[in-house]
């Protein structure tokens, strides 16, 4: 056992250090993409909705200013980092796409994915939905990603045309020049469906908390970052389009009260591949379900217990809607703003139900020509980034999804 628990450390740390551009052989656009104009698709993670104002990021107020701001981007629930990348880029819920949490239990499969196994995080069986670069791809439009949560996998046996495994040994100035040299290719070969990914304001979210004056930092980094790529693109001459989004927001929690795992559930009887903000069981005997939902919810505190049958519709989180049977048998939701944990939780934390928790609102502004300007627009669920980019780049969505476009339509000239 310790020998496979080293060898995957030392598998991670091989990948984590790989900074290759790859590039997939054989593509190019087709004479009707080369006739339509660039998205560049920009993830802050844990960039929450205020922060922008709150810490006085002056390039993205500007932007966002001269364009589209929504008042905030509603997550998809759990309001964690890898279900609401894959659900941007795929307009599904968490549910729908199969990618349910940061780490979760297949039971079909018996094994768990994390974000953390890099070989599973890069292996496409995991991933349903159809991605933007996918799609795009499937259309003869050339994609290219600077990370973003399921372009280093083969999804449907595809890969963006030019991409990077997640590694932040990248520097920020090498990552903005790939996007520049990208975008100075020659047009058969240039990409129209850019991502583009900065792990930060998160890190210093979790860490310090959403008050901190190292958050306040980070998000200052983030709008030198953004600056500096649109300067980089601007040099270019081409009609490119930006979307700047984060996957969620960030809240302080309750350090000294952490909530410790029910007595009454028995880890022999039970997985617990996540917990933290949702606690989430497996049984081994499905009878063993209904016993320990009945004697958790008298024992309720300082938490919801729920069994996937009945879970919150708002949340799109139950046994109706798990397509790929990921979601666990019992859900143990904390109410803000406590968590579980077995010793002091960190500053920060997100994961809370998005319609209940504010702070788990995430960023979206938009700016370019396709864009109207100078506009304000309510609250939106992210799912609807999904049928706004196709919509931009005239890509035909092949497959249901739960993004509308009139949702977003109207932002557009």
């Amino acid at each position: 056992m310790r020998y496979m628990i080293l060898l995957l450390l030392l598998s991670n740390i091989a990948f984590s250090q790989d900074t290759t551009q790859y590039k997939v052989e054989g593509r190019h656009n087709s004479a009707a993409a080369q006739q339509q104009p660039y998205v560049i698709l920009i993830s802050a993670d844990g960039f929450r909705y205020d922060y922008a104002e709150k810490y006085q990021a002056e390039h993205l107020l500007e932007l966002g200013k001269e364009g589209v701001k929504a008042a905030s981007m509603i997550p998809s629930f759990p309001s964690v980092t890898f279900p609401n990348h894959y659900s941007i880029a795929t307009g599904l819920y968490p549910s729908h796409h199969g990618i349910v949490n940061n780490t979760f239990y297949d039971p079909g499969k018996n094994e768990n994915y994390s974000m953390g196994n890099k070989p599973k995080v890069r292996d496409g069986a995991w991933y349903g939905g159809t991605p933007l670069w996918v799609l795009a791809e499937q259309q003869q439009m050339v994609s290219a990603s600077m990370f973003w949560v399921g372009s280093e996998a083969d999804v449907k046996g595809v890969r963006p045309s030019y991409y990077y495994n997640y590694s932040e040994r990248i520097p920020m100035e090498s990552r903005i020049k790939a996007v520049k040299d990208w975008l100075t290719l020659p047009e058969d070969q240039r990409p129209h469906f850019i991502t583009f990914y900065v792990s930060e304001p998160d890190h210093a979210g979790h860490r310090f908390g959403p008050e901190a004056i190292e958050t306040a930092q980070a998000v200052r980094e983030v709008d030198s970052i953004i600056y500096q790529l649109t300067e980089a693109v601007r040099t270019t001459g081409l009609p490119v389009n930006f979307i700047f989004v984060s996957d969620h927001g960030m809240t302080a929690v309750d350090r000294e009260h952490p909530l410790p795992t029910p007595a009454a559930i028995d880890t022999n009887k039970f997985l617990i591949p996540a917990s933290g903000t949702m606690m989430v069981l497996h049984a081994k005997d499905k009878t063993d379900i209904q016993p320990l939902y009945e004697t958790l919810k008298k024992e309720e505190a300082h938490y919801k217990v729920y069994l996937k049958t009945n879970a919150p519709a708002e949340l799109h989180y139950n046994d109706t809607d798990d397509r790929m049977n990921r979601i666990g048998d019992i859900l143990l939701i904390p109410e803000w703003p406590y968590v579980f944990s077995t010793r002091k939780p960190g500053a920060g934390h997100h994961g809370f139900p998005p319609l209940q928790v504010k702070d788990m609102h995430a960023t979206f502004m938009a700016w370019g020509p396709a864009f109207k300007e100078h506009m304000s627009i309510p609250s939106f669920e992210n799912v609807n980034v999904y049928p706004l980019i196709a919509e931009i780049l005239k890509l035909k969505i092949t497959e249901p999804i739960d993004g509308r476009k009139e949702v977003l339509h109207n932002i557009l000239k």
